[in-house]
């Protein structure tokens, strides 16, 4: 499928925001620097924004290039930009975006933003309550599925709560510094700890030894103070694309495998951390994933079951571990998903049958479509 420009049609101004305070910045950066790239410019009017790390909004350049991973060094958003304040204005109902010494409007008669911003301050439902109040169309979950999608404890809530499995885990709230006996007989060996609000695999340590559990804890805590500990699932790990359309109705991509093979530095590692997702050639992909069709078809269906759970809107990447009998555990529920040249989401919408341009045009589509509050 390929999207087709309309001559008469008035190009949507899309704004493209990226960067932001989480410690996935520089992974906002890559994703923003392929979605620049493949945006049809014949169709949409685009407009970078850049936050840096200190939260500063700019005016960025408009070069992808720029946006990318280059010999293991990193992207970022500086403060170079023409610097931009955010108020709104209720006159208009939409967002109007200034230069910060009010002299001159930068540019105003935003359609919609495309919030391709990844883990807290971003994610989590704070820049969608943003532009909720802006009253202006975005791109992705609303506030509630976007704070549930970043909190991995109350995604497993809800996924529960809807009779989806969710594999077991403990909470560790700021003030409790470690897991209890009874809570290490309960989870077993070996186990994950993770930042609660955080993706990328940032923060995450597989730990095989009780005694290594207060250092994965603290790595952890370097990225959130909520950490959780979950119990190890053997299975494969399988993802599946969920896509909205302007008419409302939600369909599943094929989904795809990612196998640890390469050898980067110190061979394959142990999972998929932020090292083999960016850095390292140590993975391959299957897409289609090779599973049997009732697999995939179960799969499928549990992965816009998960959407709907969450109630996401426009799009999800939905994580799985698939057992050797075919059971299927619901690991993660990630509301805006890497959109880097590596990343599952538009590869496995290509396989599926939609390319990169035509997804990223029903992306914007249904923003639009969708509007803003109550719906």
């Amino acid at each position: 499928m390929t999207a087709h420009a309309d001559p008469t049609r008035r190009r949507l101004r899309v704004a493209v925001v990226f960067g932001g305070r989480s410690s996935e910045h520089a992974i906002s950066c890559v994703s923003a620097g392929s979605v620049l790239s493949h945006l049809d410019r014949e169709r949409f009017e685009i407009v970078p924004v850049g936050i840096t790390r200190e939260g500063a909004w700019v005016l960025d350049t408009d070069e992808p290039a720029r946006l990318q991973i280059t010999e293991r060094a990193l992207p970022s958003v500086d403060a170079g930009g023409t610097a931009l304040a955010l108020p709104g204005d209720p006159t208009r109902g939409g967002l109007v975006l200034l230069e910060s010494d009010r002299a001159g409007e930068v540019f105003s008669g935003v359609d919609v933003v495309f919030p391709v911003l990844h883990g807290p301050f971003g994610e989590d439902g704070t820049v969608q309550g943003l532009l909720e109040m802006a009253g202006v169309p975005y791109v992705g979950a609303g506030v509630l599925a976007s704070a549930a999608g970043m909190d991995k404890e109350f995604t497993k809530k809800l996924l529960a709560a809807d009779g989806l499995p969710a594999g077991d885990l403990v909470v560790l709230r700021r003030g409790t510094a470690t897991l209890t006996d009874a809570e290490r007989d309960h989870l077993g060996l070996p186990v994950f700890v993770k930042p609660a609000r955080a993706g990328s695999s940032v923060g995450i340590t597989k730990v095989t030894d009780w005694a290594d559990l207060d250092a994965a804890i603290a790595v952890a805590r370097e990225h959130d103070p909520k950490v959780l500990v979950e119990a190890a699932i053997v299975g494969r790990e399988v993802e599946c694309g969920v896509l909205e359309f302007p008419d409302g109705s939600v369909r599943a991509s094929v989904p795809a495998e990612i196998r640890l093979v390469g050898s980067g530095q110190g061979g394959a590692p142990e999972f998929y951390d932020f090292e083999s997702k960016y850095l390292d050639d140590v993975c391959e992909f299957d897409i289609p994933a090779k599973l049997d069709d009732a697999v995939t078809e179960r799969l499928r269906d549990l992965a816009v079951a998960a959407f709907r759970a969450l109630d996401c809107q426009g799009l999800a990447r939905v994580d799985f571990f698939v057992g050797p009998d075919g059971e299927l555990t619901v690991n993660e529920v990630n509301t805006m998903p890497g959109f880097t040249p590596i990343s599952m989401y538009p590869r496995m919408w290509a396989v599926t049958g939609i390319d990169y341009p035509t997804l990223l045009a029903t992306l914007v589509e249904t923003a639009v479509a969708r509007g803003t509050g109550l719906r």
